[in-house]
């Protein structure tokens, strides 16, 4: 394990990876599940998070009975092609291209298929690697940590020029949210489950792991996204996702 990597490049461009949909039972509301690639001008690809276990796009009455996953929602559509690999196919991309994989954090709907890179370091939280196994759901604990080189993230951190790791527990002990620059678009950020959604905020985070964090963690971000003028795009927003620019489309 190590604390620091540095890209080559510069980020170029960035797609939105469309994992399935899941209806929470809160609400209810219909959520996306996302994932992330950003390439860089130097050739490198960053995949951030990976979405369901690929059971659930087997069998996922099957996989949520077995994970205890329909006490909080269910699955609404995760087929083969809301797998990494499909997703990763439109933009012209294997899952062998990734050269570095992050973790937001380790939900079930993020970390399906982290084990699926042996070629790339993982890049996450101290505290979420620090743990027994990934979180996965409510006491299931269902996955161990895949032997890897982990890149281990403690504070705010830059990885090379204009990518920057912001360290935000709060939904989850290690969650990470994370700032791209890209050449037109410009300043992007991604809250991944940081803030799930614009309403959460008002919500003052209800259900969060630390929900003062959680706080806190939000309004800084918030606050930094205005002071960029960034582009924010939320971890499950409702709102946002049905009219998202997603793969095999690129924000450049």
């Amino acid at each position: 394990m190590k604390n620091q990597i540095m890209l080559e490049g510069k980020p170029k461009r960035l797609a939105v990876l469309d994992y399935g949909l899941f209806e929470v039972h809160a609400g209810p509301r219909t959520i996306g599940i996302c994932g992330f690639v950003v390439q860089t001008d130097a050739g490198e690809v960053v995949l951030i998070d990976t979405g369901f276990p690929e059971k659930y796009a087997r069998d996922a009455e099957a996989a949520t009975a077995e994970d205890e996953l329909g006490s909080f929602g269910r699955v609404l559509s995760v087929t083969p092609d809301n797998m990494p690999g499909p997703q990763l196919a439109k933009l012209g991309l294997a899952k062998t291209d990734v050269t570095l994989m992050i973790q937001s954090h380790t939900h079930i709907d993020h970390v399906g298929d982290m084990a699926g890179y042996p070629q790339a370091p993982i890049l996450i939280s101290a505290d979420e690697r620090a743990l027994p196994r990934p979180l996965y759901w409510s006491g299931k604990q269902a996955m161990e940590w895949p032997e890897r080189e982990y890149v281990l993230v403690s504070e705010d951190t830059s990885i090379g020029e204009g990518f920057e790791v912001l360290h935000c527990p709060g939904h989850a002990p290690g969650q990470l949210a994370f700032m791209v620059r890209l050449p037109q678009t410009g300043w992007v950020l991604l809250t991944s489950d940081a803030i799930s959604r614009a309403s959460e905020i008002d919500e003052k985070f209800a259900g969060s792991w630390d929900v003062d964090q959680a706080i806190y963690h939000g309004d800084r971000l918030m606050k930094l996204a205005d002071k960029r003028d960034a582009f924010v795009i939320f971890g499950h927003s409702p709102e946002q996702w049905p009219n998202l620019k997603k793969a095999p489309e690129w924000f450049d």
